[in-house]
């Protein structure tokens, strides 16, 4: 420790921000761009990505298809462009000589020419679009956002540190840079076997015509292309989870975000807590209007309190209408007495009924027995009428 250097042991020493010798340093910058996101995105933080044309994709897949599609249309159109700048050529040398060479003849010539080329040129373009929204398609589906379009002058922020840690330092520089030799020498590579393959057909060009020259080097040329986009595609695979998982490691979220998206999406702790008490106090009213409804409220004496109500005509077994606890099962009874309701004290029953039923729910099978016992004493008593249809 003794042995360190001066700036060393002050930059140990001091805080997030340090001058020495008249330079300022913000210790931030050089620490980890993502320190503290630990946690892995939810579906909300992916789905806003997606939304925002943030996605997990490689180009080289896209590169591959689009090559590989178009060098397939001029290979099953390739006749038919030769034959039409063939023809536009034979046409432009054999009527030069008679060309007068004004604004508006320059000008028709040079429309006509585009017309021409445009044709030629529109079936590869056509190819290239399509393979290209394939290529991006088969990655990530259909999504179209115009976010990445819009400008945001707020990110244009000038951090000597930063940038220089993204530009020499970041992973993805790093593949992008292994990416790149790796093309270079793999397609270099495959030119080299594909023109040794083809050596001697190259070197008869000179000895042939200049139709059958260029069909020669057109094959060579589109081999190499073609197998350049075959390894392309290779490299596209990789690549592809790389970009995936840098995608998820740049989504990833601190505790504290965690917390205020699940804030967002749920909702405060206190205000769910209000809510939840507003419910059992909208239940407790609703039961405290059925109690008068009840044939008989079922007691413990005083810690439980079910009350029951059995209609023939609409219902298949009695039904709990009101149920409560302590302070609950007082005011259960409170009403009773009020409204003349009949009282019955059975410990195991009326607990059992709080504990398992739910209010509207119907007496279970377990239970039929004990209540109808009940209902036998409330109809002996002439408190119940047992109402039958028909």
């Amino acid at each position: 420790m003794m042995n360190e250097p001066y700036w060393k042991q002050t930059l140990r020493a001091a805080g997030p921000d340090v001058e020495i010798e008249g330079f300022r340093f913000d210790l931030q910058l050089f620490a980890a761009e993502d320190e503290g996101r630990t946690e892995e995105p939810t579906e909300k933080k992916l789905r806003e990505a997606r939304e925002k044309g943030q996605v997990a994709k490689t180009q080289e897949l896209s590169q591959a298809v689009v090559v590989i599609f178009s060098f397939l249309v001029i290979v099953f159109i390739g006749a038919w462009i030769y034959d039409s700048m063939a023809r536009m050529t034979k046409f432009y040398m054999a009527s030069f000589s008679t060309f007068s060479l004004t604004r508006g003849s320059i000008m028709k010539e040079f429309l006509r020419a585009a017309l021409e080329s445009g044709k030629v040129l529109l079936p590869i373009f056509a190819a290239a679009s399509v393979a290209a929204v394939f290529g991006e398609a088969i990655q990530v589906g259909f999504q179209f956002s115009a976010h990445p379009l819009k400008f945001d002058i707020t990110k244009l922020k000038f951090d000597p540190g930063t940038i220089m840690k993204k530009v020499f330092f970041s992973k993805q520089v790093a593949m992008n840079l292994f990416k790149s030799v790796f093309k270079v020498l793999a397609i270099g590579f495959v030119a080299y076997l594909v023109i040794v393959n083809d050596y001697d057909d190259i070197l008869r060009t000179p000895d042939v015509s200049v139709a059958m020259a260029l069909k020669i080097i057109s094959v060579t040329s589109l081999k190499i292309i073609l197998w350049s986009a075959a390894l392309l595609l290779v490299l596209s695979v990789p690549d592809y989870y790389f970009q995936k998982r840098e995608f998820m490691e740049s989504l990833k979220m601190t505790k504290q975000e965690l917390k205020e998206e699940w804030k967002e999406t749920v909702g405060d702790p206190h205000i769910r807590a209000r809510l939840r008490e507003m419910q059992r106090e909208i239940v407790m009213k609703n039961m405290i209007r059925e109690v008068p409804k009840a044939d008989v409220v079922i007691t413990n004496p005083t810690h439980y309190a079910a009350a029951l109500r059995f209609d023939s005509l609409a219902m298949e077994a009695p039904q709990l209408i009101a149920k409560g606890t302590d302070s609950m099962a007082l005011r259960i009874r409170e009403i009773a007495k009020q409204h003349d309701i009949y009282m019955v004290e059975n410990r195991p029953l009326a607990r059992e009924l709080c504990k398992r039923l739910e209010v509207g729910d119907s007496v279970p099978d377990d239970l039929f027995y004990a209540v109808s016992l009940v209902y036998s004493e409330l109809f002996r008593i002439g408190r119940f009428d047992f109402k039958r249809e028909g």
